[in-house]
């Protein structure tokens, strides 16, 4: 019988990042958080001890197996950890993207999860394996803890047959499971969630719009509560021009480049998960910050990059408050929706005809939990920093309890 008092290890591996927090279960409040951003790129590990200073530790971070051998160094570290002992942790939970339709709900790890995780690594190219290694080294450096998947797919299994069937023949739904899932389902829950306690929003009757940016993005439609339709599809692809990935394309563009280019299926997708989006437009990077800094110094390229990002952002708000038939709340989070106010700026200013109305001063901070439009506007826009983590130990928990 497992203890519901625990101390629960999250690990959310993105595809250029690494958050994780150790949580105790008996409070909700973390022990440690922390970040490694710029995996592939250099590195850099930021790890947080509660009620001590940051810690930065820039190191070549050339795969998620490296990052998450510095989170556990990190965390029993002498001088800035929280744990004598890894032992001390009582298990693991471990963000999985892509469940297909093998799994609707978490699950303990062992080998059959993990092979039915790899079995759905294609729709999710850039992040189911990156989890598995995460959840390898895991199991490795830790043995005989337990190792939970919470999938980022159960959210979204509220849409209906209308929101997520592609306009393909219908056996390959039957046959195939081919149809729209969504992704970020952590996140979209948990945020939509505090939108409606922050808002004082009746859960019943409410239309909330939820933008999740960051190197990967989505954004949601949620309306009662549930959700009623999301930008991602099958796989992470689909949906924003994101960090390193194309979004929505005409699909007849992968058979004309792979004759273009002289290049196999499988070649021109890596293109359009790796190289492509922000990335691929601007020539300079995938991280927005980057990206600010070049259009400051003025690359043009790389300031197109950022408004084609906004507007499609922009457009998918759009068709979602028709969806609805209204909106009452737009929410941004995850690390760029949280952060970058020149974003924010540029994608609500396609809703002026709305009423919206923004404070600049407001607009203007950063990583906060705030209402940034005007007292006046009539919608109201927010910004709510997400926290995955906590909803991935919550599940974590009530799964061994």
């Amino acid at each position: 019988m497992w203890r519901y008092e625990m101390k629960v290890l999250v690990i959310n591996c993105g595809s250029s990042s690494l958050k994780y927090q150790l949580i105790d279960s008996e409070t909700g409040k973390a022990m440690a958080v922390g970040l490694c951003e710029r995996i592939g790129i250099d590195g850099r590990l930021n790890h947080t001890p509660a009620g001590g200073e940051k810690v930065v530790v820039e190191k070549d971070m050339p795969d998620h197996e490296v990052a998450i051998r510095m989170v556990l160094d990190a965390l029993v570290n002498e001088e800035h950890g929280v744990l004598k002992d890894l032992k001390e942790i009582d298990a693991v939970g471990h963000r999985v993207v892509h469940g297909g339709d093998k799994f609707t709900k978490s699950v303990i790890i062992d080998e059959e999860v993990m092979a039915g995780v790899e079995e759905c690594n294609p729709l999710a190219p850039l992040h189911n394996p990156a989890n598995l290694i995460g959840v390898r080294a895991c199991q490795t450096i830790m043995p005989g803890v337990p190792n939970i998947a919470v999938f980022d797919t159960a959210f979204h299994q509220t849409m209906e047959p209308v929101a997520y069937m592609y306009g393909l023949p219908y056996e390959y739904y039957e046959k195939y499971k081919v149809r729209r899932y969504g992704f970020h389902g952590t996140s979209h829950s948990f945020v939509s969630r505090r939108a409606l306690q922050m808002l004082k929003l009746d859960v019943n009757d409410s239309k909330v719009i939820v933008c999740h940016l960051g190197n990967g993005s989505s954004i949601s439609a949620v309306k009662n509560g549930k959700v009623m339709d999301t930008s991602m599809g099958m796989t992470p692809m689909e949906g924003l021009v994101m960090g390193t990935r194309c979004g929505d394309i005409d699909p007849t563009i992968v058979e004309y480049l792979t004759h273009q280019l002289g290049k196999s299926i499988e070649e021109v997708m890596t293109i359009l998960n790796r190289e492509s989006g922000v990335l691929g437009l601007s020539g300079v990077s995938s991280d927005f910050r980057d990206l600010d800094a070049a259009s400051n110094e003025g690359n043009e390229r790389a300031r197109m990059a950022v408004e084609v990002f906004s507007y499609r952002a922009a457009k998918y708000i759009g068709s979602y408050i028709a969806a609805m038939n209204g909106v009452d709340a737009i929410v941004f989070t995850a690390g760029l929706g949280e952060n970058n106010c020149v974003v924010r700026q540029q994608i609500l200013s396609h809703f002026g005809y709305m009423g919206i109305a923004i404070d600049e001063e407001a607009n203007s901070k950063r990583g906060e939990e705030m209402i940034i439009s005007t007292p006046d506007s009539k919608v109201t826009v927010a910004v709510i920093p997400t926290n995955e983590e906590l909803a991935i130990a919550r599940e974590t928990v009530e799964l061994l309890k």
